[in-house]
């Protein structure tokens, strides 16, 4: 019995520490572009390993907000051209910023995100 309760513990630690990594990565990587990458594919690769926990909803967030960021930054440089890019380019930043920050506010809290 004390080993069941010992591996579900461990699981849970284990995806917390896995979705801190990859909200790190990501709010790195609105400063430098590459981690953003390496974030988001570290939330799609560990997100099986969290099913059944309180964290798999912040791996959702942070595929959503890697995707979305992705999308949206795309767009914004289309849009250079015309004079709105900077616009779009920031409030995606700021949208991204938001959605990382509440996310390991709520992970350190020991929330789900909700979504």
């Amino acid at each position: 019995m004390n080993t069941v309760i010992n591996q579900v513990e461990t699981n849970e630690a284990e995806a917390k520490s896995h979705a801190l990594v990859s909200y790190l990565l990501q709010l790195i990587g609105l400063f430098t572009a590459i981690p953003m990458l390496f974030g988001g594919i570290w939330a799609m690769v560990k997100r099986s390993s969290a099913t059944g926990t309180i964290y798999h909803s912040h791996y959702t967030n942070a595929i959503r907000t890697f995707w979305w960021t992705l999308g949206w930054t795309i767009v914004g440089c289309i849009f250079l051209f015309a004079g709105i890019g900077f616009l779009v380019l920031g409030i995606v930043w700021l949208w991204a910023l938001y959605r990382l920050v509440n996310g390991m506010a709520k992970i350190m809290a020991d929330e789900p995100y909700p979504l």
